[in-house]
């Protein structure tokens, strides 16, 4: 059974996915409601589900629906988190459960690589200046990016190909999260540090920490303050990770560079100075899957699917002990 919403489900099984998909199950011709159970022919559908390939719009699966669905073996989620929608009681039952998070990660390890890279030369400044001023500023009066620090707070699915990916730059790059050792950051190309020394060592800090209850506002103040006068912070994670008064602060005085793709409150105000300063480059929440990109979703979904019938274990599974440290 499909269970996302029709959007999601046409940009999710293009044709060529769909088609992979009808190539090894039979997909019932329903999705879902409000509820699963709200609407009669889901509920009378359910009895014969052996997976639900779930995606955007999803409702959540609790012990009712899984009680109604006694032959679910998988869920296969075509989209990032599946805290939101999949009852900790699936799990209990022997369910599998996998999510396409890996799909959706990649583009915004790809588009933090280029914010990385451009921070270094700080063009995000020069280009505001340019644009303003209509001069062509010294780009020799910007620090470039050889040999320049670069800390990545979190070591999340999106932190670590970020961190792999950067092996190729001439940088050295520290990493900074407390599931992570030394051993495993030096497998990464980084240095293990904790946050403060991340903070005050590094030219660019990129955010990859999920966000959880502990990390909201974990950038505050004084870790802001922490970073030297010209420095960039990257934030492609979650706007609420970082305290918004203090980085608005720290960025109106001209002190540190912002390149932002999330924001505290998302969208910021039409009044916010965020929006208008050379020194803060701010996209809308376009780092993750868009366009073709939500393609990869599907793909790596029914891939999971082809694996489950061959009975292959999923690649992209996740376990019951994952959910406190998943956003």
């Amino acid at each position: 059974m499909l269970a996302m919403n029709d959007a999601s489900r046409d940009r999710v099984l293009v044709p060529r996915v769909r088609d992979r998909l009808d190539a090894v199950a039979t997909v019932l011709p329903v999705g879902p409601g409000t509820t699963f159970l709200d609407d009669p022919r889901i509920a009378a559908a359910l009895p014969d589900v052996d997976v639900l390939l779930t995606g955007w719009g999803c409702p959540r699966i609790g012990p009712e629906v899984l009680d109604a669905a006694p032959k679910l073996q998988a869920i296969l989620h075509a989209a990032g988190s599946v805290k939101a929608i999949v009852a900790p009681e699936a799990f209990d039952r022997g369910i599998q459960v996998s999510s396409a998070a890996h799909a959706n990660a990649l583009p915004v390890a790809e588009f933090t690589v280029a914010a990385v890279v451009l921070a270094g030369k700080r063009a995000f400044r020069l280009a505001a200046q340019y644009r303003t001023e209509r001069t062509k500023a010294d780009p020799h009066g910007m620090p470039g990016s050889y040999g320049s620090t670069v800390g990545l707070l979190g070591a999340s699915r999106i932190g670590r190909m970020v961190a792999e990916r950067l092996r190729g730059f001439d940088l050295h790059v520290l990493i900074s999260d407390p599931y992570l050792t030394s051993a495993e950051a030096a497998e990464l190309g980084a240095e293990l540090v904790g946050n403060d020394e991340l903070f005050s060592r590094s030219d660019i800090v990129s955010v990859h920490a999920p966000l959880l209850p502990e990390t909201v506002g974990l950038v505050n103040a004084r870790l802001l303050g922490l970073l030297r006068d010209g420095s960039v912070l990257i934030n492609t994670a979650r706007g609420k990770i970082i305290d918004a008064v203090a980085l608005e602060r720290e960025c109106v005085s001209g002190r540190i560079d912002a390149v932002l793709d999330v924001t505290d409150p998302e969208p910021l105000p039409a009044d916010s100075p965020l929006l208008d300063l050379p020194n803060v480059f701010v996209t809308p929440h376009v780092a993750g899957a868009v366009g073709n990109e939500i393609a990869r979703l599907g793909e790596l979904a029914v891939g999971e699917l082809e694996r489950l019938t061959t009975g292959q274990p999923l690649r992209h599974a996740i376990n019951a002990t994952d959910l406190g440290r998943l956003a």
